[in-house]
């Protein structure tokens, strides 16, 4: 196996993992090169060369990444790196493994035999403000008043109702997310709740998951769905590389 980059060459970061686990990484990654690994004591960096300092985020590109990331998962586990990880050399991947051993032995204990699921709710409706309308008395009386005046709503009178929709969509948000996790709790290691995307969007759950669970996991999704009506649309995803429960800044 490859184990330098060429002279002058940087080396893309993808992943870090044991080096007492032999991986099979002779694949393709960012720009069609090779994928190899740099060890240093327990833990080893999965690099390939590229001669750029900096990478763009386009499509290509990201796909390869994730593409690379997904594989070494398969086989093991690895610590992602985030896209556009890039370091001068071979060499300086090797201070960087030895800069933080300690935290990527730490973060490999955290997640070995873990995946990550993703989980997103959303509104299943045509118009989001009716439903609301519909399902709050106090938001459908102070909208028949804005709306029933003669000359028409005042600014004031539409910043009042958009912060009274603002203020029960969160409130519905926090209700169904709670109710949610306390089904997937006993299935999941560990859950977090990453910031709505868009208004429909009720919740965007980051769930770190036992492999042998994962069965058990979507179970407990079918079983959350069920304590909603209709009006809500329930999509879940993965397996991932524990993304969202790796937490790792470098200086590259």
């Amino acid at each position: 196996m490859k184990i330098n980059g060429r002279s002058g060459s940087g080396c893309y970061l993808y992943a870090i993992a044991d080096s007492v686990e032999p991986l099979s990484c002779e694949f393709a990654g960012v720009n069609g090169a090779t994928v190899y690994s740099i060890a240093l004591g327990p833990v080893m960096a999965l690099v390939s060369d590229i001669a750029d300092k900096r990478i763009r985020p386009e499509r290509k590109n990201l796909v390869a990444h994730h593409a690379v990331v997904k594989r070494l998962m398969e086989q093991s586990t690895v610590l992602p790196m985030a896209f556009g990880t890039i370091a001068d050399s071979p060499d300086a991947v090797r201070e960087i493994l030895k800069k933080n051993t300690e935290t990527f032995i730490e973060q490999l204990d955290h997640v070995r035999g873990k995946v990550e699921m993703g989980l997103r709710v959303t509104w299943d409706v045509p118009n989001i403000f009716e439903y609301f309308v519909n399902k709050h008395r106090d938001l459908a009386d102070l909208r028949d008043v804005v709306m029933g005046k003669h000359r028409g709503p005042s600014q004031d009178d539409k910043i009042e109702l958009g912060r009274m929709f603002d203020r029960l969509l969160a409130e519905d948000r926090e209700l169904h997310a709670e109710a949610v996790i306390a089904v997937l709790e006993d299935s999941c290691e560990d859950i977090l709740e990453n910031d709505p995307r868009e208004e429909r969007e009720v919740m965007h759950l980051a769930c770190l998951v036992d492999r042998k669970d994962a069965k058990k996991f979507e179970d407990g999704v079918f079983k959350a769905a069920n304590l909603f009506d209709n009006s809500f649309s329930f999509d879940f995803n993965g397996p991932w590389a524990p993304h969202h429960f790796v937490n790792i800044a470098l200086e590259v």
